[in-house]
């Protein structure tokens, strides 16, 4: 087909379109009428004015800084942290999963907004046959053929709409869903990097105390060789020594564990970043300043609780494709074709053909299968309304422990920090009074314990007022935006 007869079609196909432009836009008004079911309205549930934590310290009802809560890990200033996440954003593999279930709900919204438009079918054939007769065989002229089918059915009452609606909300959800990934991942990774950095630390305690416990050894064995002490003071300082030397490997095993960790969140294989993080170094310290804002602050920023409401959004509108299924569905059919026995004359004037039918069809029984379907869609409709409140209400925990857990374990952190530097003082004190011979050993031992195990806590302590920190912004819902101006999946 050459662009002359080409053009030729195009035209026939205006003017068809031309003649009956009446009854096509009498179609498109009946189609843009209001759609059956329920127009969705999000729910205003009701919410506390403040938190209930059982103290006045963080009753202000500030406005969280949204600048502060997208990068709230750069309060941590440390470089290595921030390296580390960023590279789990580029390569954890939950938050690549979820990237691609968003491209799969966009693909699924986009099925279903075809629906709403006419299926085109363009077709040509050639038909040549040969037919037998009793004197020999007859040639059957050629016929060729040209056009064009379309089917469309009307979306009248409104259900194909209510299909793209929900399609749309699952769209919504599942971009929330990947920014509850990332909340969740940003706080692993964080968390994670605190435990090898308080590894390490108490590491180095135990390492220390250690080497106290060594030379206390020495100096009991020098004693009971001059003939100061018994052979008692002497095993007591070995088993106190080999206690310690015992908690170690312990160490060493969960430092190694907290290393891998933060390998798989990053995509890595395990022992990859061992290399990188082997230096010691103390945990991060963060502002303890933090505002919290109000409650209502919470269902802006937790993407877990605006995942759960576009889910309601969407099965409030498939509560609308089920009621259209009560009522008759519409099509309009036409054709446009091009018919003749050579080649040469399909363009001819005598060789079009075209014809439209518009029809309906109606299930007017099906033993109340429609309408059960309408009740199981608002059964699950109120399933998703119990699942969004039940969300908001594991929010507003969330925030209330963390803000608890956080303002009490500041409170025994200072309580281990007197008591740690108490012990050490003491066993200054009974070292040198045991080597005057003052003392029995035992003050020296009971000693060496407590400060060993207040320096473990007071450590342990220190990392958990930073994870309690950490916890609590991700209670606030930060981090769910990216830290760089490429977001990770456009609309």
């Amino acid at each position: 087909m050459d662009v002359l007869e080409m053009n030729r079609l195009i035209m026939r196909i205006s003017y068809f379109v031309k003649k009956h432009a009446s009854g096509l836009l009498i179609v498109l008004v009946l189609s843009g009428c209001s759609s059956v079911g329920l127009d969705y309205v999000r729910p205003e549930p009701p919410l506390p004015s403040r938190w209930n934590t059982g103290s006045d310290s963080n009753s202000a009802a500030v406005r969280l800084d949204a600048g502060l809560m997208a990068r709230w890990w750069s309060t941590f200033n440390d470089p290595e942290l921030t390296n580390l996440i960023e590279r789990a954003i580029k390569g954890n593999t939950d938050l690549r999963k979820a990237v691609s279930r968003i491209r799969e709900a966009r693909a699924q919204r986009e099925i279903s907004r075809a629906a709403l438009f006419p299926s085109t079918t363009a077709s040509g054939s050639l038909q040549h046959t040969n037919a037998g007769s009793q004197t020999g065989v007859v040639t059957v002229p050629d016929q060729y053929s040209l056009g064009l089918d379309a089917i469309w059915e009307l979306d009248i009452f409104g259900g194909k709409r209510r299909s793209v609606e929900a399609y749309q909300a699952d769209l919504d959800a599942s971009v929330e869903d990947m920014r509850d990934v990332l909340v969740t991942l940003l706080s692993e990774v964080a968390t994670d990097y605190l435990d090898v950095r308080s590894y390490q630390t108490r590491l180095s305690i135990a390492e220390e105390n250690r080497d106290a416990q060594q030379n206390t050894y020495q100096i009991t064995k020098w004693r009971f060789e001059a003939g100061l002490t018994t052979a008692l003071d002497v095993e007591q300082a070995l088993y106190n020594l080999e206690q310690t030397r015992s908690n170690l490997p312990v160490l060493e095993i969960d430092l190694e564990a907290a290393e891998n960790s933060i390998d798989v969140l990053l995509g890595l294989h395990p022992g990859s970043l061992k290399s990188e993080l082997a230096e010691r170094k103390p945990i991060p310290a963060a502002s303890l300043d933090i505002a919290v804002g109000v409650p209502s602050d919470v269902l802006r920023n937790r993407p877990d609780v605006r995942r759960a409401e576009r889910k309601l959004a969407a099965q409030t509108a498939r509560i609308g494709v089920a009621v259209a299924d009560l009522y008759p569905q519409f099509t309009l059919t036409g054709n446009i074709g091009l018919d003749a026995i050579s080649a040469g004359k399909l363009f001819a004037s005598g060789s079009r053909t075209s014809g439209y039918s518009p029809g309906f069809s109606w299930n007017i029984f099906d033993a109340g299968s429609i309408r059960q379907n309408i009740e199981v869609q608002n059964a699950l409709q109120e399933q998703a309304l119990i699942d969004y409140e039940a969300a908001i209400l594991s929010a507003l925990k969330d925030v209330n422990n963390g803000l608890f857990a956080f303002a009490r374990e500041q409170t025994r952190r200072r309580s281990l920090r007197e008591a740690s530097q108490a012990a050490k003082r003491a066993v200054d004190f009974a070292e040198s009074q045991y080597i005057s011979g003052l003392i029995d050993f035992t003050v020296v031992l009971d000693a060496q314990r407590s400060l060993l195990s207040l320096q473990d806590d007071l450590e342990q302590s220190e990392t958990a007022v930073m994870s309690d920190l950490i916890a609590l912004y991700k209670a606030l819902g930060g981090g769910w935006e990216p830290p760089n101006s490429d977001t990770l999946e456009k609309k």
